[in-house]
């Protein structure tokens, strides 16, 4: 990506975190990255263009640093790869905290907004898939209907918890531990559905 779209994409996040899609305005967005106007509606055609990459964007940022470990650390077991990847979505950094609050911005829009609503959908069934996959690592020979059912419900408590976090409405050590005991729940409930 070229360096001036995100630094606009990065200015994009950061308006929608702090005063939600309805705010962001194209104006502000450009005082925001320090570009003009013209240059904004030249790589993004139009404000659904811009919705539209930054939630791309803060998608591809988020697999980032939840994936992203040093090269000479040894592989984790998938159980506690597994807790990593959902935990490193609850990481008191600016970071993450813009990141999580233009999610949740922009999924309250795309209750509104068609297109967004596609996006958002397509980009949670892989973050979905991607649990799945994880905890198919932890329970080899689950059927995948299981594992997926179980991603859904993993994903969506983690979303629900960072914004209660965010919010201010829950301690996010507290969260932190309620994913870990979701994880185990819902491990449980495969082994179960499994007949082990």
């Amino acid at each position: 990506m070229a360096p001036r779209t995100t630094q606009i994409l990065e200015a994009a996040a950061r308006l929608i975190a702090r005063r939600g899609v309805r705010g962001l305005r194209v104006e502000e967005l450009a005082a925001e990255a320090g570009v003009s106007t013209g240059l904004i509606y030249y790589h993004f055609k139009d404000r659904t263009g811009i919705l539209r990459h930054t939630l791309e964007f803060i998608n591809n940022r988020a697999e980032r640093y939840t994936t992203s470990r040093d090269e000479d650390a040894e592989p984790l077991p998938p159980r506690a790869e597994l807790e990593e990847i959902l935990l490193l979505e609850l990481q008191d950094t600016p970071e993450v905290r813009e990141n999580s609050s233009a999610w949740g911005e922009l999924r309250a829009s795309a209750v509104f907004d068609e297109v967004l609503r596609e996006d958002l959908a397509r980009a949670t069934l892989i973050w979905v898939q991607e649990v799945a996959a994880l905890l198919g690592q932890v329970l080899p020979m689950t059927p995948a209907p299981a594992l997926a059912a179980a991603g859904e419900r993993l994903t969506a408590l983690l979303e629900g918890l960072s914004m209660r976090w965010l919010s201010g409405g829950l301690q996010l050590d507290h969260a932190r531990d309620l994913v870990r005991g979701a994880i185990d729940a819902e491990l449980a409930l495969l082994r179960e559905q499994r007949g082990q």
